[in-house]
């Protein structure tokens, strides 16, 4: 999948070193589920978990966020497909060094064309930590609506923290008409 400058791709083993990489970033992880650091061989268990997957079968499946100028990995977005088919959770992760630049604004505006229109889905979730204000942005800004906050729901890296939950639903998606917001 191609944005203006991106691609969406599977994950290969061979881009574990930089998964590794960006995922031990204290900042990046910071409001993830991952510990710190995350290994190069904690990357090929996640990407050989997913390498056998189709992203079109029910369960997780990893895209790598890759500059189409280069082919430089610079983050992965995940996709977690409903067993009914027809709704999906995203989650998405940024190089530190990346962010800022709007990649994963049109990373995730990509892959929620892609669910909507091609795959048809219903409705895309989200969740993020609720001092994760960056991406609480972020999915405001392509279209997601807040739908609640968890309090205290989630236990990560030893503390009990917020969970917002967002929902966006295939008739609310702006693009449905092929127009970028």
């Amino acid at each position: 999948m191609l944005t203006s400058r991106l691609q969406l791709r599977p994950l290969q083993l061979g881009d574990a070193p930089i998964v590794s990489a960006y995922r031990s970033d204290p900042d990046t992880a910071r409001f993830q589920p991952w510990l710190t650091p995350y290994t190069v061989d904690d990357a090929e268990k996640l990407i050989t978990e997913l390498v056998a997957k189709d992203p079109v079968t029910p369960g997780w499946f990893q895209y790598g966020i890759a500059l189409r100028s280069d082919g430089t990995l610079i983050g992965d977005l995940g996709v977690n497909l409903d067993a009914n088919g027809m709704q999906a959770e995203i989650g998405y992760t940024i190089a530190a060094d990346r962010q800022g630049n709007g990649y994963a604004t049109e990373a995730v505006r990509r892959i929620l064309d892609h669910l909507f229109i091609e795959q048809r889905l219903h409705r895309v979730a989200a969740e993020c930590d609720a001092r994760n204000l960056a991406s609480a942005r972020l999915l405001k800004r392509v279209g997601f609506i807040e739908e609640g906050c968890r309090r205290s729901a989630t236990w990560i890296k030893g503390e009990w923290t917020d969970d917002l939950v967002f929902g966006l639903l295939a008739d609310e998606w702006p693009t449905r008409s092929g127009q970028q917001q």
